[in-house]
């Protein structure tokens, strides 16, 4: 026993365990992190027991119980016994649930749209499908690509047949989305733009300063005369001048494939990157601006980076997610930046509507680079 515990590895061994308990910011952040975030990422991702999709009824006071009223829909909804409910912002919607206790209940939330309405609501994610009445039988509008939509179909035609509604041949009664802005992809190309730049700026500038921190290269500059600010604006220029090739790379090989255009003004959406490059530069800054320990920032790193991933709305949109949640997650700067983009890409915004995302990136991005600036430490 003696000849193991003076030998070299077991020496080695031992000093390298000691120097781990004696950092808990890495046990935290290596061990206690991880399982924290597979719980919230478990709870969100989890199948729940009931799907609930929002559906747009193109018309006027179609939900509304009207004795005199011949609508289809308005016919369907009151006989499946949808009752009537008011969302907080005053729009009347019907609830249907379709029960099933293999694959639990499907609920279906209709609201009244004119057709303008209901596009934007598509293309921010927010709706499903689009039905109208056509003929004396119902007529559903959606991306043949999107499979929760294909599924929506199937399930309302599949009701609604049942009932003694007039059906068209198979197919017949799909009219497939052609509006630029509709698809799933002009959804996600925009997300994947904005969280590009968020995580360019973690591992970029983050990292970057607290590995050459760990490194001891940072203190042989404090020799030298460099202003703190010189170093730090010299990093956040390349990085935002890496993020605008990476950023257009990716939209023009989405623009060549996939046809995707910008329709909104260009102006701003220069404006709206500059802004987001400055507040994800703020903030890997501030998170940089004294870790020494590598475990450590990639701690930091994925704690800033993976909610707003997973809660931002880059690969589905946020309104998934329960409604007293959704004003928090708009706070969010990846959410207010990929909003913003998607706004002037596929909706056709201009300086107008994104001019208060640019302020709050900006303002909230230059205040944190300051604290940080403060903050920061050489060695």
């Amino acid at each position: 026993m003696k000849n193991i515990t003076n030998h070299q590895l077991y020496q080695m061994i031992t000093a390298n365990i000691k120097e781990l308990v004696r950092e808990p910011g890495v046990l935290f952040w290596g061990i206690v992190f991880p399982i924290l975030m597979s719980l919230g990422l478990g709870v969100a991702f989890t199948k729940k027991k009931e799907t609930v999709t929002s559906v747009a009824v193109i018309g006027k006071n179609h939900l509304i119980r009207q004795p005199d009223s011949a609508s289809l829909i308005e016919v369907l909804l009151r006989t499946n016994k949808a009752p009537i409910e008011i969302t907080r912002d005053g729009k009347i919607t019907r609830r249907l649930v379709i029960p099933d206790e293999k694959l639990g209940n499907s609920t279906f939330i209709f609201c009244d749209l004119s057709w303008q309405q209901a596009m934007v609501s598509l293309k921010r994610g927010n709706l499903s499908m689009v039905v109208d009445e056509k003929g004396g039988a119902l007529q559903y509008h959606f991306d043949p690509m999107n499979p929760d939509a294909q599924l929506s179909y199937l399930k309302l035609s599949k009701l609604f047949g049942n009932q003694g509604v007039m059906l068209k041949p198979a197919g017949d009664d799909i009219e497939p989305l052609t509006v630029t802005g509709t698809r799933y992809i002009d959804f996600l190309v925009p997300g994947l733009i904005a969280m590009g730049v968020m995580m360019s700026s973690m591992w970029g500038v983050t990292y970057n300063i607290i590995e050459r921190r760990s490194k001891k290269l940072l203190r042989r500059m404090v020799a030298t005369p460099m202003k703190r600010s010189n170093f730090l604006m010299a990093l956040i220029l390349v990085r935002t001048l890496m993020n605008f090739v990476e950023a257009g790379l990716l939209f023009l090989v989405a623009s060549l494939v996939f046809g995707i255009t910008i329709q909104g003004s260009i102006p701003a959406l220069f404006v709206l990157f500059i802004a987001g490059n400055i507040s994800f530069s703020g903030i890997a800054i501030l998170l940089s601006c004294n870790t020494a320990k590598t475990e450590i920032g990639n701690g930091l790193i994925n704690a800033v980076s993976m909610p707003m991933m997973v809660l931002s709305g880059v690969f589905f949109s946020y309104h998934n997610f329960p409604e007293w949640s959704i004003p928090t997650i708009q706070k969010f700067p990846l959410t207010m930046f990929a909003d913003g983009i998607r706004s002037i890409v596929i909706e056709g915004a201009g300086f107008t509507e994104v001019g208060i995302p640019i302020l709050i990136l900006s303002i909230s991005g230059a205040l944190m680079f300051m604290a940080g600036l403060k903050l920061f430490r050489w060695h």
